[in-house]
């Protein structure tokens, strides 16, 4: 499975569902009991599970990092709150799962599907501990839309994410989603699509100027060096690799001007379905 750091999740996942829950619907939150999320990291998807239902959730990931970075999430979340409740979490492998058979009614992840090599195997897990509902949020990487004001930022991202889809080794689409449920023993499977839009736009924030550095620097690029590098060959990555800092530099020309602007719009599948 790829592994991510919580500077990563933070990037990706900030914003998720702040403007719409109704891609969520077919998870019928109020109706749960007990709910797991599964590959829970930093712990977004849980929390907004504990704000949509009263039942008691759970979260799990095999990277302990991860779950220290999510309970001082969760925890600075429910300070906030007049009558706080606090989501379990607990180590474990999205394949060998430490809990009973039927533990819960409802079994869900975000964004984990995609990284693993064999998701399916996966599924029947999530199958033998749920006794009613699985679901999945599940990015697709393919149908990503960037508008930006740096003119070649566009066809950059597009270039660099295409690659990128070519070379890595597990499918980071979500062509195949609905097909994987059913293959899990699954039925009744259910998709709607959520759009998770991320603007950066002035007054820049903290994390938009990070955002650029790593631009200018080519960190942002060098994090998929492995996966471009199986696609590209060693001179068609350095030539990327080189078009990409000179954008990132005017990209952070612009920012100095303020009028730097980009939009990109992130499409989530979301699948549920019934054991």
């Amino acid at each position: 499975m790829r592994q991510f750091s919580a500077d990563y999740l933070d990037r990706t996942r900030r914003g998720m569902w702040a403007d719409s829950r109704a891609a969520l619907a077919d998870l019928s939150l109020s109706d749960r009991d007990r709910v797991l999320d599964v590959g829970c990291g930093t712990g977004e998807l849980t929390a907004v599970l504990v704000e949509e239902t009263d039942a008691t959730v759970v979260g799990v990931d095999a990277d302990t990092g991860l779950l220290t970075a999510a309970r001082d999430r969760l925890d600075r979340d429910e300070r906030q709150k007049s009558t706080p409740t606090h989501p379990d979490l607990a180590a474990g492998d999205a394949t060998r799962l430490p809990f009973p058979t039927d533990s819960f009614d409802l079994v869900v992840c975000q964004a984990l599907l995609v990284n693993l090599p064999e998701p399916a195997v996966a599924l029947r897990e999530f199958t033998r501990v749920s006794r009613e509902l699985v679901a999945a949020v599940e990015p697709d990487n393919a149908d990503v839309a960037v508008s930006s004001t740096v003119d070649n930022e566009t066809q950059l991202e597009r270039e660099a994410r295409g690659a990128f889809i070519d070379g890595v080794t597990t499918d980071v689409t979500t062509r195949a989603l609905a097909e994987t449920f059913t293959d899990a023993g699954l039925s009744r499977v259910q998709t709607r699509r959520y759009h998770h839009e991320k603007r950066v736009e002035p007054p820049y924030s903290e994390a938009d100027l990070k955002g650029a550095t790593r631009k200018a620097t080519g960190a942002a690029l060098a994090s998929h060096e492995t996966e471009l590098r199986r696609a590209l060959s060693g001179d068609s990555y350095d030539d990327l690799r080189q078009r990409w800092r000179a954008m990132g530099r005017a990209v952070v020309d612009q920012m100095r001007a303020e009028t730097y602007e980009r939009v990109e719009v992130v499409p989530f599948d979301v699948a549920v379905g019934r054991v």
